[in-house]
Protein backbone atom coordinates (compact mmCIF):
# COMPACT_ATOMS: atom_id res chain seq x y z
CA UNK A 1 0.00 0.00 0.00
CA UNK A 2 1.26 3.33 -0.67
CA UNK A 3 1.74 6.23 1.64
CA UNK A 4 -1.10 8.66 -0.38
CA UNK A 5 -3.57 5.61 -0.17
CA UNK A 6 -3.04 5.92 3.60
CA UNK A 7 -3.95 9.64 4.18
CA UNK A 8 -7.44 10.81 4.79
CA UNK A 9 -8.88 14.36 4.83
CA UNK A 10 -8.48 16.54 8.28
CA UNK A 11 -5.71 13.78 9.50
CA UNK A 12 -3.08 16.14 11.27
CA UNK A 13 0.83 16.37 9.58
CA UNK A 14 3.28 16.81 12.06
CA UNK A 15 6.87 17.98 11.39
CA UNK A 16 10.02 15.73 12.77
CA UNK A 17 10.20 17.56 15.72
CA UNK A 18 6.70 16.05 16.62
CA UNK A 19 4.22 19.62 16.18
CA UNK A 20 1.27 19.79 14.28
CA UNK A 21 1.71 22.58 11.24
CA UNK A 22 -0.95 21.54 8.99
CA UNK A 23 -4.10 19.32 8.57
CA UNK A 24 -4.64 17.41 5.15
CA UNK A 25 -7.46 18.91 2.55
CA UNK A 26 -6.86 16.36 0.10
CA UNK A 27 -4.17 14.19 -1.77
CA UNK A 28 -3.69 16.20 -4.94
CA UNK A 29 -1.27 14.52 -7.35
CA UNK A 30 1.73 13.85 -5.42
CA UNK A 31 1.30 16.55 -3.42
CA UNK A 32 -0.60 16.73 0.04
CA UNK A 33 -3.24 19.77 -0.33
CA UNK A 34 -3.50 21.33 3.00
CA UNK A 35 -6.33 23.13 5.04
CA UNK A 36 -6.60 26.80 5.27
CA UNK A 37 -4.53 28.31 7.09
CA UNK A 38 -5.58 31.78 9.99
CA UNK A 39 -5.40 33.76 6.66
CA UNK A 40 -7.47 31.66 4.28
CA UNK A 41 -4.29 30.59 2.36
CA UNK A 42 -4.14 26.83 1.42
CA UNK A 43 -0.51 25.14 1.23
CA UNK A 44 0.95 21.97 -0.62
CA UNK A 45 3.87 19.80 0.88
CA UNK A 46 5.11 16.78 -1.73
CA UNK A 47 4.28 13.59 -0.90
CA UNK A 48 8.29 12.66 -1.01
CA UNK A 49 8.59 14.56 2.73
CA UNK A 50 6.44 11.75 3.96
CA UNK A 51 8.21 9.18 6.37
CA UNK A 52 4.90 7.43 7.89
CA UNK A 53 0.98 7.65 8.34
CA UNK A 54 -0.23 6.41 11.34
CA UNK A 55 -3.32 8.48 12.73
CA UNK A 56 -1.12 11.92 11.94
CA UNK A 57 0.97 12.13 8.71
CA UNK A 58 4.51 12.43 9.55
CA UNK A 59 6.77 14.59 6.85
CA UNK A 60 11.11 14.02 7.51
CA UNK A 61 11.81 18.09 8.58
CA UNK A 62 11.10 20.55 10.97
CA UNK A 63 8.14 22.81 11.44
CA UNK A 64 10.24 25.93 10.45
CA UNK A 65 11.91 24.17 7.49
CA UNK A 66 8.53 23.21 6.43
CA UNK A 67 6.78 26.50 6.43
CA UNK A 68 10.17 27.90 4.29
CA UNK A 69 9.68 25.60 1.61
CA UNK A 70 5.89 24.50 1.42
CA UNK A 71 4.37 25.69 -1.94
CA UNK A 72 1.39 28.49 -2.03
CA UNK A 73 0.39 27.83 -5.24
CA UNK A 74 -1.13 24.40 -6.45
CA UNK A 75 1.73 22.36 -8.14
CA UNK A 76 -0.34 21.95 -11.58
CA UNK A 77 -0.13 25.99 -11.37
CA UNK A 78 3.28 26.60 -10.62
CA UNK A 79 3.82 23.63 -14.04
CA UNK A 80 1.11 25.76 -15.73
CA UNK A 81 3.07 28.94 -14.63
CA UNK A 82 6.42 27.58 -15.64
CA UNK A 83 5.40 26.32 -19.42
CA UNK A 84 3.75 29.43 -20.09
CA UNK A 85 7.25 31.61 -19.57
CA UNK A 86 9.21 28.93 -21.88
CA UNK A 87 6.12 29.56 -24.27
CA UNK A 88 7.09 33.41 -23.95
CA UNK A 89 10.32 32.99 -23.80
CA UNK A 90 10.69 30.92 -26.72
CA UNK A 91 8.38 31.94 -29.13
CA UNK A 92 9.94 34.86 -31.88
Amino acid sequence: MDVASKIREHMPVVCSNNKEFGMVDRVDGESIKLTKDDYGQHHWIPLQWVTKVDSQVHVDRPGEQVMREWSSVAPQQTQMAGDQMQEATTSY
